[in-house]
């Protein structure tokens, strides 16, 4: 029997315990946190060799049976990870990875089984602390605990780990990393959340953070392991210091020539060394003083000279431009280019119907705005095989996907799914915040309203002996790769939308997040002025390509009308007019098509079975059938009313065929509509028949009982029931002649059957059966 080792975090518990399951991993705990209960293992092996990186994999196995439920999948088995199990390993990644010794290059494997799910309390900020838990109980060299905690921000009042609600209704969605000695990784989402509630929720996060460190120290006391003995691969810290010594001023001297000769220069030096030390230290050593070395003298330029490589100064925008509406026949295109990174935004709307459906451990079923992100070998200059899309295009697209969230106009503002592609053309530093800004650019002229511009940019940091440091605006690829931070921020004018913190060195402190966020918000400024002189606005028209989606509102018990029986009604309906028709729950549907006729004709159709039938209106319609006593004429799509024959003409009338017949067109006038929903019109009324109010002459006629025979006397030849005083039962027929109509005009209810005969009514109907009378 195992003993928990808990703490209160938040509203909840969270508790590990050691030794219970997976004894054969090198560190394995099995933590709770609410009904989530996750079972997470790390493991190494040898190392791998002739490689130039530390192979650490994380993977988060769901399983649908956690919350109760079975795959959907023809094999009803779980596939290829889903997207939020992808973005859970990346956020797990990202914190642990600076946290291992340099020379360490064994596999190591985390796997994050998610065993109970309760779809109320997200795990993934447990997911980060637990894979920490895994690596501080075992034998694998890791300089940490680290936590993480989620901070939301509700009604002016920050929520440590909200539940799915509480963040679906808060401005900010913040998650931060952090040991003991400061922040390491930091994930946000934001409604144009200022810079000041942003900061004061990291140091929040950051005090939460020291509870779940403290409860991994007290179970690695109990049950840690000792380190293992390893053998250092791919660096040789002898060899670096030599190397440093050697090229440090040439590699300074050749980061201050124009690019292509600096790529020269650098390429000689580095061939040098290598000739001289190939013989006794191994190629990933060599090659890891040369960065080292490289990085050195980056950060020397940078800090003492505030000098950087393409000569910019350190709160400098590489040059930057845009344009709009390069394709002609997508909805909607954006270009961005800053400095050598260009990305191409399209951006595709679509009906409600085109909702992303999903399968997996989060209780989100749809999902309607999509933004994803390519990144083809071209735009590095690489010549490599295109696979499916990998986990970095899948962050990227999320990241970018988040900045944007916040502004798209919700469902019922613009009815359109909508799906925008990144697609990078030229890298070299921050693609991503460059995805966000064609992104943007591609929405407004899709003409989706979104909410305010959205730019993002990247801020780095170089760090030296003794505390110093230096930040750095709109980072370079040589920048991220020497430097000590890629910091993303994408915002509107008002305030942030997204972040996005990664890190090389073991964390950092508080100022220097603050100077990267006001930097950061200084250069959105400048981006986002580019964008407005390339478009002001979103396009108040939408490309003729796009289709046309229209909103209208009935009520919640017209549903099953418009549906029909077996959804016969609404296939009609999208048959005839080539529209799609979405049903919400709440009486809400929407209308696409790709011309406006279409979704006009669908429109009058849903109302013409939903509207109710008005006394005094009149309806031009076809006469579905005849009796002795009149005439029913469809008004609306299965909603008949009747003329009586006394009110077909000003004159006397001797038979309802002399004046009207199956499939005629006739117009007639709404003269009562009873508590049964029985429908009685006139054709008379609509005569002329020298009354000055037609339609109350009629209803008074109506009232007197006068339209049992023929105007001009009580002619009641076959129709014997006529039109009774008292009327006890409606319009039978006539008398003997019942098998005609036996059923008569028993008004009320509309039936989706088939006319048995006889008027039985204002409910829709569905005529196929045919007229058995």
């Amino acid at each position: 029997m195992t003993t928990p080792f808990q703490t209160d975090i938040g509203s909840g518990t969270l508790s590990f315990e050691y030794g219970k399951l997976a004894q054969k991993a090198n560190g394995s705990v099995l933590v709770r946190h609410h009904d989530n209960v996750l079972l997470v293992t790390a493991t190494s092996s040898s190392p791998r060799e002739g490689i130039d990186f530390f192979p650490l994999t994380v993977d988060v196995e769901e399983r649908l049976y956690a919350r109760g439920k079975i795959p959907g999948s023809f094999h009803k088995r779980e596939g290829r990870p889903s997207t939020p199990s992808i973005l859970i390993a990346r956020l797990t990644d990202r914190p642990i990875r600076p946290l291992f010794p340099k020379d360490f290059k064994n596999e190591v494997q985390l796997i994050i089984t998610p065993l109970s799910i309760d779809t109320v309390n997200p795990y993934d900020v447990t997911a980060v602390t637990s894979a920490s838990a895994a690596l501080t109980v075992s034998d694998i060299p890791f300089e940490g605990p680290i936590a993480a905690t989620r901070i939301g921000y509700l009604d002016g009042e920050f929520v440590v780990n909200p539940t799915y609600e509480e963040i679906n209704r808060s401005t900010l969605d913040l998650v931060v990393a952090g040991s003991r000695s400061g922040v390491i990784m930091m994930e946000a989402g934001a409604s144009e959340v200022s810079e000041d509630v942003v900061q004061q929720a990291i140091e929040y996060a950051q005090e939460m953070n020291l509870y779940g460190i403290e409860l991994q120290e007290e179970l690695a006391e109990a049950h840690g392991k000792p380190p293992m003995v390893y053998v250092p691969r791919g660096y040789n810290a002898e060899l670096t210091e030599k190397v440093i010594e050697e090229v440090a001023g040439s590699f300074n001297e050749a980061l201050g020539l124009p690019s292509d000769e600096s790529d020269e220069k650098v390429s000689e030096i580095e061939a040098g060394i290598n000739e001289k030390y190939s013989e006794d230290y191994q190629a990933q050593e060599i090659e890891a003083a040369l960065d080292e070395a490289m990085e050195a003298a980056f950060k020397q330029r940078v800090l003492e000279n505030s000098e950087r490589p393409d000569g910019r100064s350190l709160d400098e925008i590489r040059p930057i431009s845009s344009e709009v509406s390069l394709l002609p026949r997508t909805h909607g295109t954006g270009l961005f280019t800053r400095g050598e990174t260009q990305v191409l935004g399209i951006c595709t709307l679509g009906s409600v119907g085109d909702v992303q459906k999903l399968d997996n451990l989060t209780p989100e079923e749809t999902k309607r705005f999509m933004l994803h992100y390519n990144f083809p070998p071209f735009s590095t200059g690489e010549a490599r095989p295109i696979r499916s899309t990998g986990r970095r295009e899948i962050g990227h697209g999320a990241l970018a996907e988040r900045a944007l969230f916040s502004v798209i106009p919700s469902e019922e503002e613009f009815p359109y799914t909508i799906r925008v592609v990144g697609e990078c053309l030229s890298s070299n530093g921050s693609t991503s915040m460059g995805t966000v800004c064609a992104s943007t650019l591609a929405l407004m002229d899709a003409g989706v309203p979104i909410k305010a511009p959205v730019a993002g940019i990247s801020i780095g940091l170089v760090t030296g002996e003794g505390g110093r440091y230096v930040t750095l605006t709109d980072i370079q690829g040589k920048e991220d790769h020497l430097g000590d931070m890629d910091f993303k921020v994408a915002g509107t004018t008002e305030g942030i939308t997204a972040i996005q913190l990664d890190i090389k060195v073991k964390s950092i402190g508080y100022d220097v997040i603050y100077d990267a966020l006001r930097q950061a918000k200084e250069a959105r400024a400048v981006i986002l002025e580019n964008i407005h002189e390339t478009i002001p606005s979103y396009r108040t028209e939408l490309s003729q390509y796009a289709p046309r989606m229209e909103s209208i509102q009935i009520a919640v018990d017209k549903i099953g009308t418009v549906i029909g029986p077996g959804g016969k009604t609404i296939r009609g309906i999208v048959e005839e007019t080539g529209a799609t028709v979405d049903i919400q729950d709440d009486g809400t549907i929407i209308i696409g098509s790709s011309e406006g006729s279409a979704s006009d004709k669908a429109i009058q159709m849903i109302r013409d079975l939903t509207r109710e039938i008005e006394i005094g209106e009149i309806y031009t319609g076809k006469v579905v059938r005849t009796t002795d006593f009149g005439a029913f004429i469809e008004l609306l799509p299965g909603k008949d009313g009747m003329v009586h024959i006394s009110e077909l003409a000003n004159y006397r009338v001797p038979s309802v065929e002399d004046e009207v017949n199956v499939g005629d067109e006739v117009t007639v006038m709404v003269i009562e509509v009873d508590s049964t929903g029985r429908v009685r019109l006139s054709r008379r009324a609509l005569l002329g028949d020298g009354d000055e109010d037609p339609l109350e002459a009629a209803r008074a006629r109506q009232r007197a009982g006068r339209g049992g025979g023929r105007r001009n006397g009580p002619d009641r030849g076959r129709g014997r029931g006529g039109d009774r005083d008292g009327d006890r039962g409606g319009y039978r027929g006539g008398g003997r002649n019942r098998g005609d109509d036996r059923s008569g005009f028993r008004g009320g209810r509309d039936r989706d059957r088939g006319d048995r005969g006889g008027y039985r009514g204002g409910r829709d109907r569905d005529r196929d059966g045919g007229d058995r009378g």
